[in-house]
């Protein structure tokens, strides 16, 4: 059983002040969160000093296990920006009344981002009623958690009868190839460890069928966003540009080796773990299906899936607030 809600894990989660130097001491730097092995053109980017040269000032780059952990940062006011925070820990914070915003699209992808079930028990999804009363661990608040509750749902399982964990994908990777687990959730490397050991109950686009998107986003507290629009906006464009880049096969042999060794993988799992990912363009992002009005309406659907679960007490009754376009609208037109 969960022993604590996901609303008591935002307002009470801390991150280590020590970790995260002081880079805006000046009063000009800002600290960006980011993700280890989850590999993204911004990071060719970041590697080559271009947030820098066009923002004009320091960037203190800190890495995260989890968007929780990131909604921590930014409500302390360690974290200015967060990259690639999922939907559902922005959700949870943003429900418990931190003012964050988000800003953009980062990342889609439907199919890195899963549960996966211990290859002992031969459960696939004709039989995963069997998960009833098994051992599952999912990083509370996330978008795994999100698509495991979603995916439970379906199944027609009580998560009241599991015994579920909190744990980070990378700990519960270890753990499932330890035999410990029934069932881990999880993203990226993890994600890919874990299927050594298990299978999924869903592929991404059975997942997508019943309207489970995964997507992540970049967020900031809404004061940063207010008061630092045209700087956000830079930092948007630059991350815009490195997307474009990276669409054009031409440059890919170039940052593949960059991203790779600045996400903390190989090459080659870089590559695999990379083109399972969607970059959405600007214009997608502006557009109906994401901050047009889609992501509201997902985010209310998370929220919902999370008070059913008695994950968060309430829901906020809309979360149109909880975006805004401004700062990417001004990068288009840069």
């Amino acid at each position: 059983m969960m022993k604590r809600t996901l609303t008591a894990m935002a307002l009470g989660a801390s991150v280590s002040v020590a970790a995260i130097s002081s880079a805006q001491a000046d009063g000009h730097g800002i600290t960006v969160a980011y993700f280890l092995e989850w590999p993204m053109p911004f990071q060719f980017a970041k590697v080559e000093g271009m947030y820098e040269e066009t923002l004009g000032v320091p960037i203190n780059w800190v890495s995260f296990d989890t968007g929780t952990a990131m909604s921590a940062a930014m409500a302390s006011g360690d974290v200015q920006i967060s990259v690639s925070q999922g939907v559902p820990p922005f959700v949870v914070a943003a429900s418990a009344g931190q003012d964050i915003q988000i800003v953009d699209v980062a990342v889609s992808y439907s199919e890195n981002d899963n549960c996966v079930v211990a290859s002992a028990l031969e459960i696939d999804k004709d039989s995963a009623g069997e998960l009833a009363g098994k051992k599952v661990a999912v990083p509370l608040g996330t978008a795994a958690h999100y698509g495991f509750l979603s995916q439970m749902n379906h199944f027609g399982i009580d998560i009241a009868s599991m015994e579920i964990v909190d744990m980070a994908p990378a700990e519960s990777a270890a753990a499932l190839a330890q035999g410990s687990l029934d069932m881990a959730c999880g993203w990226g490397g993890a994600l890919r460890r874990m299927k050594e050991h298990g299978n999924v109950l869903l592929t991404g686009a059975e997942k997508e069928e019943l309207g489970i998107l995964v997507f992540d986003v970049t967020s900031a507290p809404a004061d940063f966003v207010a008061e630092e629009s045209d700087m956000l906006a830079k930092f948007l464009k630059v991350t815009a540009d490195a997307n474009a880049m990276w669409a054009d096969a031409a440059n890919r042999d170039k940052m593949l080796p960059v991203i790779a060794q600045d996400a903390g993988m190989s090459v080659e799992d870089t590559a695999a773990t990379i083109d399972t990912f969607v970059f959405p363009t600007v214009d997608d992002q502006l557009s109906g299906k994401w901050l047009g009005g889609g992501a509201q309406s997902f985010m209310g659907g998370v929220a919902g899936v999370f008070v059913d679960a008695g994950s968060i007490p309430s829901a906020l009754d809309s979360y149109a607030g909880a975006v805004n376009t401004g700062p990417l609208e001004a990068a288009k037109g840069m």
